[in-house]
């Protein structure tokens, strides 16, 4: 478990569910240590380059995900994260594109639902979920359970080539409002 001496704390927000990176950077011991889910993935102690890069996987896609550490003058250090390749903030982005997530109340339990717009796969709280798609009228349908509830993507198309197109949830019927997560 983190020992309180995070340096610095990141969210990553994946289709299998919400990942918390916590790096420890001991400046004077040249510890680095770095916690997903508060579950320790590397420890080094007594590293006497105190800059350089950590990497390490994350979600059930093995994303990569690697931890910059640079000196900006004297003893101070910055941190960044990035993931899948791209700055945390590139990654972030390319997903508020690629992805679009709700989180519901099903049966008193939160349920985080996400679908990979380019692979129309479906997870429901870190599961990916059998599903089947139909051609309706005004677009797609890709229906799923969760639990004993009926939920269903519907994919439409606003007529207009730039505002591409509109991926909304029903669960049992009823429009659940997008997350940002």
């Amino acid at each position: 478990m983190p020992c309180g001496d995070a340096v610095a704390v990141w969210d990553v927000a994946l289709s299998d569910g919400v990942y918390r990176v916590e790096f420890d950077h001991g400046t004077t011991t040249g510890k680095r240590v770095v916690y997903v889910n508060g579950t320790e993935v590397i420890r080094k102690d007594w590293m006497f380059k105190l800059v350089g890069k950590e990497t390490f996987s994350l979600g059930s896609a093995d994303t990569k995900a690697t931890i910059n550490i640079e000196a900006v003058g004297g003893f101070a250090y910055e941190y960044s994260l990035n993931v899948g390749g791209k700055s945390l903030q590139k990654f972030i982005d390319h997903r508020a594109k690629t992805t679009k997530t709700w989180l519901v109340q099903v049966d008193g339990a939160d349920c985080r639902v996400v679908l990979e717009k380019d692979t129309m796969d479906v997870w429901c709280n870190g599961q990916k979920v059998e599903t089947t798609g139909e051609f309706v009228d005004d677009g797609t349908e890709t229906h799923f359970t969760v639990g004993e509830h009926a939920c269903c993507i519907k994919a439409t198309s606003g007529g207009k080539k730039k505002n591409g197109i509109d991926h909304s949830l029903l669960l049992d019927g009823l429009k659940v409002p997008a997350s940002s997560q």
